[in-house]
């Protein structure tokens, strides 16, 4: 699955200077297969997003992490409680 992230982020670069948005549509899923399978790219990750949260909390979210969604899920439900908005019912 490793090598499979590195041939997609490769093709993806190779791709890229095509016209259109090709090289976006392998690279991702590239992007996401290298973290799912390396504790090296990981611990990379972790340190780009301390970097950049910003571009970091995007990033999660293009990857669609589960702890992106929960994360998100929590700083919506903070705002709703800050502006004294009634909470969601839970399922």
């Amino acid at each position: 699955m490793f090598v499979l992230g590195i041939l997609l982020i490769i093709g993806g670069i190779l791709i890229s200077p095509l016209p259109g948005p090709g090289g976006v549509f392998l690279i991702i899923p590239g992007i996401a297969l290298v973290l799912r399978t390396s504790m090296w790219a990981r611990r990379r990750y972790v340190k780009f997003k301390r970097w950049q949260p910003r571009v970091g909390r995007f990033t999660d979210l293009a990857l669609r992490r589960e702890s992106a969604k929960r994360r998100e899920a929590i700083r919506k439900a903070e705002l709703e409680q800050e502006q004294g908005l009634p909470e969601p019912p839970k399922n």
